[in-house]
């Protein structure tokens, strides 16, 4: 059988640049050379496509051809070099803008090419933090409290916020990632702040009540209504919330303790959720959901991610190696979602 070809596109515009890259390079570590092809494609910080040989350690186009799509026709075309590249599939690394909000997701459509994960519709709405909740409010999903802001418009009055979310408060980008513009605030002029901080990465932002409870997450991985959950992790962070050096950087002090140390029940409710949050949102392929259980045994969804991170501190990889899915193998299934082929059905094959 003819081994399918993989683009793993990697890189991009956001601030998240590094990050996907830091997830390329375990992802192309464990992809079975004897199973796909593999192709790798370096979205540059200016949006560049280039065609890479081979990922080193210092990740650089020089030399390399450059690559643009032919719509409609399964493929690309490298200048100058005119070589013709047909993926069977695209998986992309990328996190946040031009990555995880539906762009390549739509650009994969125009090219009649399937991607491994969420579609341009799921991905742009879960990107959308507002949208997201708004969609599982409708559906009966307890979100924390929050309300919206655009840029341009009168900042709230802190006062009247106060009464109606409470006192501190999160403000975060409605469409961002890995916790950048996230600002935690106790006062006016620091809501402000956080304002202009947030507005940075988007014209719509979010402020929500700030919750102190249980961190939890859940891997999802699937097509519904056959999609299945993992355990449930619990992460905590002596630095006060989940930012982004608590996520990726080395020095990081985060814990994560899988499986969370929960009731039964309570572990089989956060799962059930999280299953329903997926298909709730026309999730498919993969996400992870991420929530606050408070003392009071209330749980809120915090957000989804469809492309999480695939770092050696990321979570949604070590739920599944827990669960007995080690990462090559979670790897190859999410290529064969995205072939809309099931791994039991290549190793019969085989």
């Amino acid at each position: 059988m003819d081994r399918p070809t993989v683009l793993l596109l990697f890189g991009g515009e956001s601030p998240e640049h590094d990050v996907s890259i830091s997830s390329a390079r375990n992802v192309y570590a464990a992809i079975d050379n004897a199973k796909f092809d593999l192709v790798l494609g370096y979205i540059d910080r200016q949006g560049k496509w280039w065609l890479l040989d081979k990922l080193e350690d210092d990740v650089s186009p020089h030399g390399a051809p450059q690559l643009a799509p032919v719509l409609g026709s399964g493929s690309f075309v490298t200048f100058p070099s005119s070589r013709i590249i047909k993926p069977d599939v695209i998986f992309p690394i990328l996190h946040g803008k031009n990555g995880e909000d539906g762009s390549v997701q739509g650009l994969a459509q125009l090219l009649h090419i399937p991607v491994v994960g969420c579609d341009m519709t799921a991905s742009s709405i879960v990107m959308d933090k507002v949208a997201t909740k708004e969609i599982l409010t409708a559906n009966g999903i307890k979100v924390v409290p929050f309300v919206s802001h655009r840029a341009g418009d009168t900042n709230p009055d802190f006062n009247h916020l106060s009464m109606k979310l409470g006192s501190p408060m999160f403000v975060k980008p409605s469409r961002a990632g890995s916790s950048f513009g996230v600002t935690k605030v106790y006062s006016e002029d620091e809501l402000e702040r956080a304002l202009t901080a947030a507005h940075k990465y988007d014209d719509v932002a979010l402020i929500e009540r700030g919750v102190s409870g249980r961190e939890l997450e859940v891997s999802v991985l699937g097509n519904p209504p056959t999609h299945e959950t993992s355990g449930v992790c619990e992460v905590k962070t002596p630095e006060g919330f989940y930012d982004y050096e608590a996520k990726y950087a080395s020095t990081s002090t985060a814990e994560f303790m899988i499986p969370a140390n929960l009731p039964d029940d309570v572990t089989e409710k956060v799962r059930a959720i999280a299953g329903k949050v997926y298909a709730a949102l026309g999730c498919k392929g993969l996400a992870r959901v991420d929530f606050f259980l408070v003392d009071d045994a209330t749980i809120y969804v915090n957000e989804l991610n469809t492309i999480p991170g695939f770092t050696n501190l990321s979570v949604y990889p070590k739920l599944w190696r827990e669960a007995g899915l080690p990462y090559s193998k979670l790897i190859e299934r999410l290529i064969f979602l995205g072939l809309g082929r099931t791994l039991e059905t290549e190793e019969t094959e085989e």
